[in-house]
């Protein structure tokens, strides 16, 4: 019996396991490239497609710092509700409140990625 692995050019193997919808994404995307095996496929992507490293770091600050700015508001909104009244410091407080939920979303947005069209 012939030793294969010898003779072949392509001598790792690999193998993994995707859910339902991963493996109908590959799927598509496979029928879609035109290749009729797995392995041309694959070895394509490997060789040719590009890796991003996104960072997405920001998003986490954006939200933590939304939840900061939310619990304020939330703890203003629950005085006004109790007393039934508004003092002149707390509308202040909330307009500085929501400066701060505007720079914020500002801030975030100016980090987006521009989209090639």
């Amino acid at each position: 019996m012939k030793d294969y692995n010898k003779t072949r050019s392509r001598k790792h193997h690999i193998s993994c396991y995707l859910s339902d919808d991963e493996y109908r994404i590959f799927r598509d995307k496979m029928t879609a490239s035109g290749h009729k095996s797995k392995g041309s496929f694959l070895r394509e992507m490997i060789i040719y497609s590009y890796v991003y490293d996104v960072d997405y770091s920001y998003l986490h600050k954006y939200s933590v710092e939304l939840t900061r700015i939310g619990t304020n508001l939330n703890q203003i909104a629950h005085k006004i509700n109790a007393t039934g009244s508004i003092h002149a410091s707390q509308m202040e407080r909330i307009n500085k409140i929501m400066e701060e939920i505007w720079h914020t979303h500002a801030s975030m947005l100016s980090k987006q990625p521009l989209k090639n069209r």
